[in-house]
Parts: structure tokens; sequence; C-alpha cells
């Protein structure tokens, strides 16, 4: 009997051990199981780097900046592309790859404007991602031609690294007057940036920006007052001032 008893005991015993190991087996495995479970990417293109940073660390996802590029209408140091994208579901600890707004333009080569016509360095200028700032005449036989080349005041030599989307200001001959005459263009109902460029295209520039009422959104705003106004002769380089108004 007591050899049946310690039998039993034992297989209570054994049967007690099995159980236990099966339960912290099965925890173990449920744990590596939700350790696993599938993340969703979430949307960080737009923000700030280190707000990017800080959601995808909270959702225990890890990231590499492969690459930056420079866009002017989007805000530096911003998440502008991620990969695997917005929605997608991951494991834990899956890298996301981000591509980043630089928080500075590139440098691009300064073209040789000098002895170009106006129209032709216009082009010039804008294909080697840069912009026309002001222009002033000087007499010299070679109206219209480009006879200095400026960026923030100082001479700018041809092939010298400038930072892109720079406004050049040019320098042009008047041919032998004090200036030449072009006349005021009708500026009513354009954009600022359509205005500033029939200015440009009219040997004008662009004065000082006034706003008018509340201003949601500037890029919406239309010229609704020019001075000095449409039709008005003057001399090449005057600069024109827009009032803007969004309706």
């Amino acid at each position: 009997m007591k050899l049946f008893k310690l039998a039993g005991i034992h297989l209570l015993l054994i049967f007690g051990v099995l159980f236990i190991l099966l339960s912290v087996t099965a925890l173990l495995l449920r744990g590596t199981t939700r350790h696993g479970e599938a993340l969703t990417v979430p949307d960080i293109t737009g923000l700030k780097t280190e707000d990017a940073i800080s959601i995808l660390e909270e959702r225990k996802l890890r990231f590499v900046i492969t690459d930056s590029m420079f866009f002017e209408d989007k805000p530096k140091l911003s998440i502008i592309d991620q990969n695997p994208a917005p929605e997608s579901k991951v494991k834990e600890g899956r890298i996301i790859y981000l591509i980043v707004n630089s928080d500075r333009p590139p440098g691009v080569s300064m073209p040789n404007l000098i002895d170009v016509s106006l129209r032709q360095a216009q082009a010039m200028l804008k294909s080697a991602g840069l912009k026309q700032g002001t222009i002033s005449y000087k007499p010299d036989i070679a109206q219209n031609v480009v006879l200095e080349q400026l960026l923030a005041g100082n001479p700018i030599a041809a092939n010298a690294k400038v930072p892109k989307g720079s406004g050049i200001d040019l320098v042009l001959g008047s041919g032998l007057i004090d200036s030449i005459d072009v006349v005021i263009p009708d500026l009513n109902g354009l954009t600022q940036n359509e205005a500033h460029n029939l200015l440009i295209s009219a040997s004008l520039n662009l004065g000082a920006v006034i706003y008018l009422g509340n201003i949601v959104d500037s890029s919406l705003a239309k010229v609704a007052k020019q001075v000095p106004v449409a039709g008005e002769n003057t001399k090449g380089g005057q600069s024109v001032d827009l009032y803007l108004k969004q309706e």
C-alpha cells in the first residue's frame, strides 16, 4: 500500500511540475507572439525631424536618414519622404528610411551673364536655379545688355558657387542715356508672383508689398492698387509698389 501511495504522490508531483512548465512555456510563447505583432507605420511626412523621431521611438520603430534634398516651399529639416509608406504593417523594430528637407540650399554655379541681353540672362538664371534680383541702368552703348552681375551688392564671378534660389542683381546698359523708357504695365488682379514676373519682363523692379485687410493665404492675394499706376511712362529699373487684397 505504501508503495502505491508513494507512486501516486510522485505522479502528482510530476504532473504538477509538467503543468507549471507548460504554463510558463505558454506565457513565454504568448509574449514572443505579442512582440512580433504587426505595427502600423505612422505618417510623419511634413513633421520636423525631431518630432518624427520621437513618434517612431514611441512606436518602437527605428529610423535611418538616407538622403536630404532641398525644397524652398517646405519647412527646413522636415520629413519629405518615408519608406515604408504610412499605414504599412511592419514588425516592431523595423527600420523606417527617411528623406529630410535640408536647412540650406545646395550651391550652384553662377553663369556668366556679362555682355548677354536681359532676356537671355533671365533664361540663364532660371536654368541655373537662380532668380533675377533688381535691375539698374548706367550709360553704355550696349542697351539692355548685362554690364555687371551682383549678389547682395557685390560682384559675383562666373562659376562661383552661390546658394540655389539666390537673387542676382543686374546692371544693364541704357544706351548712352540715363535709362531706357518703359511703360508701367497693368498689374491689377494679378498675384504677387504674376505681377513680379510681368515687372521683370518690363525691366522694372518690385517695390514695397502692402497687404490690405485680412490675408489668410498670401499666395491668393491679388493686386488691388499699384504705384506708379498703369500706363505711366518711366525709366527702366523703376520700382513699383503693390497693394494686395484677398477677396
